[in-house]
């Protein structure tokens, strides 16, 4: 079991607008604040995060001041219906991503519904109903 991921990105301010209005549609908000880190989770009365934005250690992960890279990573939250992974979509296009793959049924399992965009540094973000219960 999971209990927190922290992502490490190159702009905090930038990565922080994207997800706070990217995550809304599924029930995240900041919840943690260890500036400059904040932490996300779900809106429970808990002060319980699971996902971390934190920016990089330095330009290039290397000390030496040169390009920044980021390495991708893939996350997938947890829709709690199909319309909410559109407005997730929807929300995290408006808010700067790029997409990687529109709302809609995939063939990995049966049930399994999602939608993909990347996030200011590329990371491929994921929006998935819970396809085991055919949401």
């Amino acid at each position: 079991m999971l209990d927190h991921l922290t992502l490490h990105v190159r702009d905090i301010d930038r990565s922080i607008d994207f997800y706070t209005k990217a995550l809304k549609p599924l029930g995240y908000i900041v919840k943690a604040h260890h500036e400059p880190t904040l932490g996300f989770g779900v809106d429970d009365g808990t002060p319980h995060s699971d996902f971390y934005v934190s920016p990089a250690d330095n330009a290039d992960g290397n000390g030496d001041g040169g390009q920044a890279t980021t390495p991708v990573t893939h996350i997938a939250f947890l829709a709690p219906s199909r319309r909410s992974v559109h407005d997730f979509y929807d929300a995290a296009l408006a808010a700067g991503g790029h997409d990687n793959g529109a709302p809609g049924p995939r063939d990995y399992h049966p049930g399994y519904y999602s939608a993909f965009v990347l996030d200011p540094d590329g990371n491929n973000i994921e929006a998935v109903v819970d396809w085991a219960h055919e949401q």
